[in-house]
């Protein structure tokens, strides 16, 4: 990937991840803010939950870690190597095995005319060369390799399983096979947007437990987007909320929601179901106002004309970032 990387770096690190889309001549020539300023570091084996409402700016930053999408600026730095630098005109067949993505539909995410065994064993024949090995020696270690990942996420009969095509599969059976796919390649990242949204209820636990499994057996870094902040205090290390395009709280994922402190974190909080009573949690925060444009945004916090504890400088100054404890940080003027 050209330049040397840093093994003391952590795996991931983000700074100052921006993009603006432009919105063409019929708003003249505009931009849509999707994503300001993003920054965030993910270890090895490390899950980080990344929360918030639908047109936060989730999927758009995971997008252009997996560049998807190329950042109108910022850095995306694997294991200290500044990847838009050394890889400017798009991401390198290395990148692409070291980091894999994982979709939100399983069913879309899989070609319906091929097998399972087909859509596990074209990226081993991709990114696990070839050399001078025999076609029947090849295909069998494909084979062997195939049924190995179907085992590895409690995909049985594995050999059955294989011969499937898509449709006969669960949605929780098909979202494993994604899971699956991804692994194939023996990756360092995993960015999996919304990976139970699509699945029922019942099911859903155990996709969450098997990412937990991967994460601490392989050591692979997961990036969790998710809205629901039940499922990510379930399985993350780490939490980042987003709001708007701006992450505005983060930190260590039990110290987050037993001390929630920006005012979009806790409405979040008070939309979890209490367990004992099935009812929302006592710290009930009242929803107003209307979502911000992001075009061409107002100065000031992105969060102002919903938020119950607005100030006049919260409508005039976007707030810094306040470290109000050894692994929580957040972007609120209550705190600056």
């Amino acid at each position: 990937m050209g330049e040397a990387t840093n093994e003391s770096a952590p795996l991931l690190s983000v700074r100052g991840l921006t993009k603006r889309f432009p919105t063409g001549t019929l708003l003249g020539g505009k931009r849509v803010h999707a994503v300001e300023n993003a920054s965030f570091e993910v270890e090895a084996g490390q899950i980080l939950a990344l929360v918030g409402e639908s047109g936060s700016g989730k999927t758009t930053t995971i997008r252009m870690v997996a560049r998807l999408i190329e950042p109108s600026s910022g850095e995306i730095c694997l294991k200290g190597q500044n990847v838009l630098v050394s890889e400017p005109r798009g991401a390198s067949l290395d990148y692409r095995r070291r980091v894999q993505y994982i979709f939100q539909d399983p069913f879309a995410s899989l070609n319906p005319v091929h097998t399972i065994g087909h859509h596990l064993s074209r990226p081993i024949l991709i990114h696990g060369g070839g050399g001078e090995v025999s076609r029947v020696r090849r295909k069998a270690e494909v084979l062997e390799r195939v049924l190995a990942l179907l085992e590895l996420v409690e995909l049985r009969p594995a050999a059955a399983i294989a011969r499937r095509y898509p449709h006969q599969l669960s949605g929780g059976q098909r979202q494993r096979v994604a899971i699956a796919r991804a692994l194939a390649v023996n990756p360092e990242l995993v960015l999996a947007d919304e990976p139970i949204s699509m699945l029922d209820v019942s099911i859903r636990m155990g996709v969450l437990n098997l990412i937990e499994r991967l994460a601490s057996e392989l050591r692979i870094a997961f990036v969790y987007i998710t809205h629901d902040l039940a499922s990510a205090r379930y399985i993350g290390h780490r939490i980042m909320v987003m709001y708007a395009g701006h992450m505005v709280e983060g930190g260590e994922s039990e110290e987050i929601l037993a001390g929630a402190a920006h005012p979009y974190t806790q409405l979040l909080l008070s939309a979890v179901p209490d367990p004992r009573s099935g009812l929302r949690t006592e710290r009930s925060v009242p929803a107003r106002g209307e979502l911000p444009s992001l075009i061409d945004p107002a100065p000031g916090c992105p969060f102002a004309s919903r938020c119950p504890r607005v100030m006049p400088v919260c409508r005039e100054s976007m707030p810094p970032v306040t470290v109000i404890a050894p692994d929580h940080w957040l972007r609120c003027h209550l705190y600056s």
